[in-house]
């Protein structure tokens, strides 16, 4: 097409003057630059297509290699120029803007629209949810710091059990293996911290973790339940778990007064006046009995691999899967005098697939507290397994009670 510069009328390009006026007629650059061009699109193969602009890749990379080597940023200037340019003749384009302003148009208003639902979806939910069921069951799995997972349980060297340096496991005068446990804690939501335990005495006291020395005691001292063989003043500042890597001050979830994860006067994750895995007082794991063989210390964390004895969640293998997680419902009480909160509950996923050993570290009036215990009673789970057997391992529930 040609167009006239006087009328701006355009003719075919056979005409080289405008009938009109007699002016001489221009080609149209514009038409010529923007001209329709169809794209072909190759009926070869994937793979021969692939092929080809691999080839061509590589061959631009020989070329440009050299000169990208005699002068390297020279090279990323003139290819950072070239970059500018071929974006400014794209922006040139007919319609290029326009189709960019609609395309990102379009992209905003889908992402909108689902946020929109979303968010529609969501209160709609809470508005069909009945009042009378709690509105979440949170399982936190997070029941015990990190501790060494050596065979053993204390805090020394060389042995099985124990604070010192050996391979003793007690006073008795015969040679026997040295067993029992103990915990405790006061409802505390952070895990037991980092100290030493207090002196070796089958009389029981609270543990305060932030103190450095016992309060002076008119009887006979207090402490924990151990043998004085397996007992040193280990170089901590205050009581605590030796094996715990937590410096906040606390005596852990458990209840009864010691620090620990369980129930009981003592430190650790089993029951009663002792240490560590195990019932009853003393070291050792399983029911209380005494050791023998002098003086032993122990740098881990687990006894033995006793499968009827209660473990962490960090020393199974595969944790306890829940299959059924019923939702405590609300008192007629609780819900008149609005209460609304959180009841968590120390259990123990049992190798028999029962919870049991429940225990309430923060609990709610109005009988809430009571529904969440019968909720937990029915949660249904695949146990934790050890070393193939399944085992018994400790867990924390939350049920969060609110009112919409």
């Amino acid at each position: 097409m040609k167009r006239c510069g006087a009328c701006g009328e355009e003719f075919e390009d056979q005409f080289n003057f405008c009938p009109t006026d007699g002016k001489r007629l221009f080609t149209n650059r514009d038409t010529a630059t923007f001209d329709y061009r169809p794209t072909i699109i190759s009926d070869e193969s994937l793979a021969r297509r692939l092929a080809t602009q691999f080839a061509f890749l590589v061959q631009r990379f020989r070329v440009a290699w050299p000169l990208f080597k005699a002068d390297p940023s020279v090279f990323l200037q003139n290819q950072f120029n070239q970059f500018k340019s071929n974006v400014s003749r794209a922006f040139t384009r007919p319609f290029f803007r326009n189709g960019l302003l609609v395309a990102v148009a379009i992209v905003v208003c889908v992402i909108a629209s689902i946020m929109l639902l979303d968010k529609h979806g969501s209160i709609r939910a809470l508005v069909e949810e009945p009042a009378d069921l709690a509105r979440t069951t949170m399982l936190d799995l997070r029941t015990a710091p990190d501790t060494d997972s050596q065979s053993g349980v204390g805090a020394g060297e060389q042995g099985r059990v124990g604070f010192d340096k050996g391979r003793g496991e007690g006073s008795h005068p015969v040679p026997a293996r040295s067993q029992g446990g103990g915990s405790g804690g006061d409802h505390s939501l952070s895990p037991p911290s980092q100290g030493r335990p207090p002196v070796p005495s089958v009389i029981p006291a609270p543990i305060p973790t932030t103190y450095a020395r016992l309060p002076p005691q008119a009887l006979p001292a207090a402490g924990i339940d151990i043998d004085p063989v397996l007992w040193k003043d280990l170089p901590f500042r205050n009581y605590g778990d030796p094996r715990s890597k937590s410096t906040v001050a606390s005596n852990g979830p458990g209840n009864g007064g010691g620090v620990g994860t369980n129930q009981g006067p003592g430190i650790g994750e089993g029951n009663g006046p002792g240490f560590g895995p195990g019932n009853k007082g003393n070291i050792g794991g399983g029911d209380n009995t005494s050791g023998g063989r002098g003086k032993g210390g122990s740098p881990g964390n687990n006894p033995d691999n006793d499968i009827d004895r209660t473990f962490r969640q960090t020393e199974v293998d595969v944790r306890a899967r829940v299959v059924s997680k019923p939702e405590p419902q609300y008192t007629e009480e609780a819900r008149r005098n609005q209460i609304t909160g959180t009841v968590i509950l120390s259990v123990i996923f049992s190798r028999t697939g029962q919870v049991t050993n429940i225990h309430a570290s923060q609990t709610l009036c109005c009988g809430l507290t009571e529904k969440a215990i019968m909720a937990a009673r029915q949660i249904r789970f695949v146990p934790a397994t050890r070393n193939g057997q399944t085992v018994s391992v400790y867990m924390q529930l939350e049920y969060n009670f609110n009112l919409y």
